[in-house]
């Protein structure tokens, strides 16, 4: 007999195609509700994976990063994840939304990590998504009958973030540039500190960002005398996201009557300094657009700064900036590692279950955090801007500038949990909303908020896409 152990008023139950093979096979099951709490050295990750030899199922607990280059030693091939196209197809012809970890529904050949069944139980994906199948480790074996066994994850456990070390960072980043034959990339690395350089329009709003005595007029100066960043500024507050009345006619217009002295000269700089690295060409397979993420992150914490009570509440100003540039260490990584990023991105694709933190570490010895926040330094940006790149991956960081991070940690994730953005979705801590004197409603209002203008935000996002 079947168990169910959900909830009483729970209704999701696995896919009928699930439930057949199941029978048919004869196996004991229990139903469950997926949740943040079930062990991920039980949780298994199903990925599929191919290349012109044919597709192969891949298995291995979620304690694990799967590691393409140690799958290429053991197979022989160079196998990355199908298209996001070809899977929907194969799932479809089930009514399946998500990729169940059960070899007898693919023809295709599986391997599976020989760790996976060295635990009493484990949590199998039913298609269904928030509903698992949780089998014995024993009745689990009867389906592995046919599939091959090696060691090919990674634990996780054994991939040390640098989550709190920022002292570290230049030594870190150092050895993993001389990691990648040595001489040739360390050089590499110099020239991306210096070249590209801050361009003139960004070094100019620098400096009217620490002038008490800067007037409207200063800033819009600046910003006309760089047509794009001018056409830009107005489109943003013309935008219906902002819902201002009558025509924005000129940049001061848009800076008086829309959007602000501090909005405007923190939204220029975000743009100027975006555009100083380009946007690389190859990407994860289904990630969310490099300025799509940077523009619903930054008005998602707009939204989240103005419900901090206003005695806690941080400049708004450089928290939308923040959120603007809070990915920037993904185009600095795509800049230094050009060959090695590829191979992130290959990596970020079958391991989905894993912050892109755990892939970077793994591969590089670094993060996007790391690169990006020092860069920030390099170039005198505020503090608060570098501490908010740095220590975003963190939902329990502490300390004077805290709310910088917190800010864009708190966002990345509420966005992510309603499917925006790459990586896994992670229950929030209370402590989190407790460090920024936010509720989770006041929190979800503000995400709801931006979801609604989500047409609005697309269409500024495209003006970054290339052409």
């Amino acid at each position: 007999m079947t168990d169910l152990a959900l909830a009483p008023d729970a209704t999701p139950q696995p896919p009928a195609v699930i439930l057949q093979l199941l029978e048919k096979l004869g196996l004991g099951y229990q139903v469950r509700c997926a949740t943040a709490e079930l062990p991920a050295a039980q949780r298994l990750q199903a990925v599929l994976v191919d290349d012109a030899v044919g597709a192969l199922l891949v298995l291995f607990p979620q304690s694990q990063l799967l590691d393409l280059n140690r799958l290429a030693e053991l197979t022989g091939r160079q196998l990355t994840a199908v298209k996001p196209e070809r899977l929907e197809r194969m799932l479809s012809k089930h009514q399946l939304r998500v990729l169940p970890g059960l070899p007898p529904l693919t023809s295709s050949p599986c391997l599976y990590d020989e760790r996976l069944l060295q635990v009493p139980s484990l949590f199998v994906e039913s298609g269904q998504p928030g509903v698992l199948l949780e089998l014995s480790t024993e009745a689990f074996k009867n389906l592995l009958s046919k599939a091959s066994a090696a060691r090919f994850g990674e634990p996780v456990s054994a991939i040390r973030l640098n989550l709190d070390r920022p002292g570290d960072d230049r030594a870190e980043i150092t050895q993993a540039v001389q990691a990648f034959t040595a001489r040739r990339i360390q050089q590499r690395l110099e020239e991306t500190i210096e070249i590209p350089p801050l361009p003139a329009t960004a070094q100019k709003i620098i400096k009217l960002r620490v002038d008490p005595d800067a007037t409207v007029d200063d800033i819009t100066g600046v910003v006309e005398t760089d047509p794009a960043l001018a056409a830009q500024v107005v489109s943003w507050a013309a935008s219906p996201f902002y819902a201002a009345p009558g025509r924005i006619r000129s940049v001061e217009d848009a800076i008086v009557r829309v959007l602000g002295f501090d909005l405007v000269i923190n939204l220029a700089l975000g743009l100027a300094l975006g555009k100083t690295l380009s946007l690389p060409r190859d990407n994860p397979q289904q990630a969310t657009p490099y300025w799509q993420q940077s523009i619903y992150t930054a008005a998602v914490i707009e939204g989240l700064t103005r419900a901090i009570p206003r005695a806690q509440r941080p400049e708004a100003g450089l928290t939308y900036l923040a959120g603007l540039l809070h990915n920037f260490g993904y185009l600095v990584l795509a800049h230094v590692f050009p060959p090695h990023f590829s191979l992130i991105c290959r990596h970020l694709e079958v391991n989905p279950h894993l912050s892109h933190s755990y892939v970077e570490q793994h591969l590089l010895g670094i993060t996007r955090e790391q690169i990006g926040a020092w860069l920030m330094r390099h170039w005198d940006m505020p503090e608060e801007l570098a501490s908010a790149l740095r220590f975003q991956q963190d939902p329990r960081h502490s300390g004077d500038l805290a709310v910088y991070p917190n800010l864009v940690c708190l966002a990345v994730s509420l966005l992510r949990n309603r499917g925006i953005g790459a990586g896994p979705q992670r229950e929030i801590p209370q402590s989190l909303f407790d460090a920024l004197s936010l509720t989770r409603e006041k929190a979800d209002e503000a995400v709801s908020k931006v979801l609604t203008a989500e047409a609005a935000l697309r269409e500024l996002a495209s003006q970054f896409q290339p052409g």
